[in-house]
């Protein structure tokens, strides 16, 4: 049997283009809803055994069933269904990444929900009996897509703000990301939006979303997080989290404890 969940990084030539493979196989949670939170990445799932039920928590509409899929940058989380199992493989996608082998920009890919069609790789996948052996499927599938794609070039400009926001944990303050780069506030807001789908100021306040998600993952106090992601206090990382993450701190990380002791007792 699979080991509940497995970690790689991508063959170092995808660097920069994605940041991180991870398998899962649970097959005893508790039925219900698992919310999907934004982050700085673009998320790709190829999904095993049932396809990935899936929707945007303020757009009841957008649910849909998918095998394989890539969700855009977002600032509001994804409610994924499940009967107990869930069974995939996730990677995380940079804004670049997403030019390189998806063939589009973060921007036109913001907030939608969108069927990837992968037949061969998917079937390859789904034969393997490791996750080694997947995510080495993963590997030859998307340095083909990056050997063929054509040259990308993205404004220096939008790759400095880009990379400031990621560097100073979303603390960086819009005003001076355009005095850094010597457009006006608003010019460098229409083209950071046209480029990545979101503003500079969502970005910056989903960057410090992360990594307060990050420490109470690793189980930081949350008066501790607020401080340490810059918050004012902690009714606002609460306020933040329920607008991005659909529930309050603790019951997420009450969520994500049920998900690691399932893993403990799969694998």
């Amino acid at each position: 049997m699979l080991p509940a969940h497995e970690r790689r990084t991508p063959h170092a030539a995808l660097r920069g283009l994605v940041t991180d493979y991870h398998g899962y196989f649970y097959d005893s949670l508790p039925a219900g809803v698992h919310h999907g939170l934004p982050s700085t990445a673009l998320t790709v799932v190829v999904s095993f055994d049932e396809p990935l039920d899936v929707a945007w928590q303020s757009d009841p509409a957008s649910r849909g069933r998918h095998w394989a899929m890539v969700s855009g940058l977002h600032a509001e989380p994804a409610l994924i269904h499940h009967h107990g199992a869930q069974h995939g493989v996730q990677l995380s996608l940079t804004p670049l990444g997403a030019r390189v082998l998806l063939g589009a920009p973060a921007g036109a890919l913001a907030g939608e929900l969108v069927t990837l069609q992968l037949p061969r790789a998917y079937d390859a996948m789904a034969a393997a009996i490791t996750w080694p052996e997947r995510f080495d499927v993963l590997d030859r599938l998307l340095l083909g897509k990056a050997a063929s794609a054509e040259p990308v070039q993205v404004r220096g400009e939008l790759v400095h703000a880009w990379r400031r926001i990621r560097q100073s944990d979303g603390l960086v303050r819009v005003a001076d990301l355009a005095d850094e780069v010597g457009w006006s506030r608003r010019h460098l807001t229409e083209r950071f939006t046209d480029e990545y789908g979101i503003g500079p100021k969502q970005a910056a306040r989903i960057e410090r979303f992360t990594n307060g998600k990050a420490l109470l993952e690793a189980g930081c106090p949350v008066a501790d997080v607020a401080a340490r992601c810059g918050y004012a206090d902690q009714a606002h990382l609460s306020r933040d989290f329920r607008a991005l993450g659909g529930c309050t701190p603790t019951q997420w990380r009450r969520e994500q404890v049920t998900f690691v002791q399932d893993a403990a007792v799969a694998g």
